[in-house]
This record gives structure tokens, C-alpha cells and sequence, in this order.
């Protein structure tokens, strides 16, 4: 049977990094996918933390966007947009190429991630 896609983030999702980190944009054979979501639900939406599997290594990630509409005044992507971070928080890029939802700011968690994204929607 044909299912409908599932547009949020869960294991096995591909995703895409849109920061300036080598990791992230060295070209390889397959995109990033996520292996886990460290939530309750196991169903990633913007703020919530990840593991990718990328490149054979594993590596924390941050939502930063996804496909899925959310609630009203959100804004919705046309990809799965991720940040990769360290263990402590720290983002491993200096700069965020896409726009960040403003709901992150509001949020207030991630502010050296902030700090390093250039335009907010």
C-alpha cells in the first residue's frame, strides 16, 4: 500500500544543512539523514534537536525548518532545514545561509545559533 509522506521530522529523514560547516558542505553520495529525535513524540518540529547520520559519523542537529504546515502565522519550507551543533549547544558553522523562524528567537534556547543566522522570517 502507498502511504502519505509524513512532511515533519522523523528517523530516516533526509534532510538538508544550511550552515557554512565543512561537514556539512563537503558534496558526498547521500544526503544527511536523521537516525533520532530527542523528543517524547519522535516527530521533529522547529527547535527540537536531532542526530543525523552523516557521512558515516553522527552528528547533533538543530531544527531550524521543515515541510510540515504548522500552527497559524508559521512559516513553512520547502526543505528540511538543519543546523549542525555540538554536545554543548554550540553550532558548528559561522553562518546560517536561509532565513530562521522567528518562533526560535521567541524561544530563546539557542542563542549563539541566533547569533550566527543573518535574516529571521
Amino acid at each position: 500500500s502507498i502511504t502519505a509522506s509524513c512532511r515533519a521530522i522523523q528517523k530516516l529523514t533526509r534532510v538538508r544543512v544550511v550552515d557554512n560547516s565543512a561537514l556539512g558542505n563537503t558534496p558526498y553520495h547521500r544526503p544527511p539523514k536523521c537516525i533520532h529525535v530527542y523528543n517524547k513524540t519522535g516527530v521533529g518540529k522547529v527547535g527540537d534537536k536531532i542526530l543525523l547520520a552523516i557521512k558515516g559519523e553522527k552528528k547533533k542537529a538543530l531544527i531550524v525548518g521543515h515541510k510540515m504546515p504548522g500552527p497559524h502565522m508559521t512559516p513553512r519550507f520547502d526543505s528540511n532545514n538543519v543546523v549542525l551543533i555540538e554536545d554543548n549547544g554550540n553550532p558548528i558553522g559561522t553562518r546560517i545561509k536561509t532565513p530562521i523562524p522567528y518562533t526560535l528567537r521567541q524561544k530563546g534556547e539557542f542563542s549563539k545559533v541566533l547569533a550566527i543566522a543573518r535574516n529571521f522570517v
